[in-house]
């Protein structure tokens, strides 16, 4: 079988090895830009037409490379409502909801928005105002985005370890907010509280913290979809929490594998491929996703891994550096774990998780142009999956493993 390596694949072959592969049943594509209009004439809550005065400035907030969304489609039928309602493009200012990521450049920015890359500035977390609290935690907002009298998002509800789903709002309140909210949600104390887990967004309190943040930086209209590995499945439009609640209802029962209790494997093969493989903080997500979902299926001393290709090495924003700092000064996964137990920086977040799983599991990186890199990072390096399971293993592979959901037979994961 084939896996995902970058925008390619690779040849899976384990000969010695019993076999498992969890695949989601799926469920029928849609076309993008006709399913965006539709979910815009149709949406949860009052249509855009009542939400948007013809003077009116409007910042629409749009994922940034690290997310596998068409934002050139859902753009494109946002400011097609907009000129519907007496908005003007030169009204309209288009923000790239960066969170700690990099910048994007001028050519990813024509290639992801194509002939309205002419409208996206990058988001500036250290250029942002205030506008509320949560939980004492102040909600800063990008200057465009808060100056703005309409505000508009796009984004893709997907299984996400903390949110449960991604979309709706954190497009807004993380991609174009500022480290304070990042550093509170993304904290131990918030990430250790029952019910943040992948695929859970009911009585999620991560969730509801980007909700309630939502609320207070004016999200207007979410314009978001949802995938699988058949391409799109779902668009919905309107107010943030519906929105996400109407797609990840669609997503789950797309994307659910259930294991039954009794199977354990000595390996789990988690695809990854473009563009979150392109660097070690995206893939690890490959990891996470499967050892610390619904159903971890690994036995004791159970292996993940992950075929990553890794241009970027470990990344460059500073989420990523954050990341790469605590895993390479670290003498072990469990004192890097109970450290930071007391705290750390935006972004260091996925080192916490990173070291709550290699606590239990070995972590293997294969295929990378980066083995050195992937060593510093307590995690191993090898040249092929086949150098990384041993002969005999029982072996599960998730060829996507970012948009598979495994959940206990006796379950569904939400």
């Amino acid at each position: 079988m084939k896996l995902p390596l970058g925008t390619g694949t690779i040849d899976l072959d384990l000969p010695e090895c019993d076999v498992t592969v969890a695949e989601p049943s799926g469920a029928e594509p849609v076309d993008v830009r006709e399913a965006a209009t539709t979910a815009l004439s149709d949406p949860h809550g009052p249509p855009l037409s009542e939400r948007v005065e013809p003077a009116d400035d409007v910042a629409i907030v749009v994922t940034d490379l690290t997310r596998a969304v068409p934002d050139d489609l859902l753009l494109e039928a946002f400011l097609e409502e907009l000129a519907g309602c007496g908005v003007g493009r030169e009204q309209v200012t288009v923000v790239v909801g960066l969170g700690l990521h990099r910048p994007m450049t001028d050519d990813e920015l024509e290639i992801m928005l194509g002939p309205h890359a002419d409208l996206a500035v990058n988001h500036d977390p250290t250029a942002v105002v205030e506008v509320g609290t949560v939980d004492g935690c102040p909600v800063e907002i990008g200057e465009p985005v808060a100056a703005a009298d309409t505000v508009l998002s796009t984004g893709v509800v997907e299984p996400h370890q903390y949110a449960g789903f991604s979309g709706g709002a954190k497009t807004v309140v993380v991609g174009a907010g500022s480290e304070s909210l990042i550093r509170y949600t993304h904290g131990p104390e918030v990430l250790s509280r029952e019910g943040v887990r992948l695929g859970r967004i009911d009585d999620n309190p991560f969730r509801n913290i980007l909700d309630r943040a939502g609320d207070l930086a004016g999200v207007d209209v979410c314009l978001n979809l949802t995938h699988g590995p058949d391409g799109v499945l779902g668009v919905s439009a309107g107010d943030h929490r519906p929105v996400v609640s109407e797609l990840a209802d669609v997503a789950r029962d797309a994307l659910s594998v259930s294991v039954p209790p009794t199977d354990e494997y000595d390996a789990v093969v988690t695809g990854v491929g473009a563009p979150k493989d392109a660097n070690l903080y995206q893939a690890t997500r490959a990891a996470t996703y499967v050892a610390l979902g619904d159903r971890n299926p690994l036995g004791e001393d159970g292996r993940l891994v992950v075929p990553a290709a890794l241009p970027e090495g470990v990344g460059d924003g500073t989420g990523e550096r954050r990341f790469y700092d605590r895993l390479r000064t670290a003498s072990d996964a469990d004192a890097l774990y109970r450290e930071m137990l007391e705290g750390y920086e935006p972004g260091a977040q996925r080192a916490f998780v990173v070291a709550r799983v290699l606590r239990e599991h070995e972590v293997t990186v294969t295929n990378s142009a980066a083995p050195g890199l992937v060593e510093e990072c307590l995690m191993r390096a090898e040249p092929t999956v086949a150098d990384a399971v041993s002969a005999g293993s029982n072996v599960l592979v998730v060829p996507d493993a970012l948009n598979t959901l495994l959940v206990d037979a006796d379950g569904d994961g939400a």
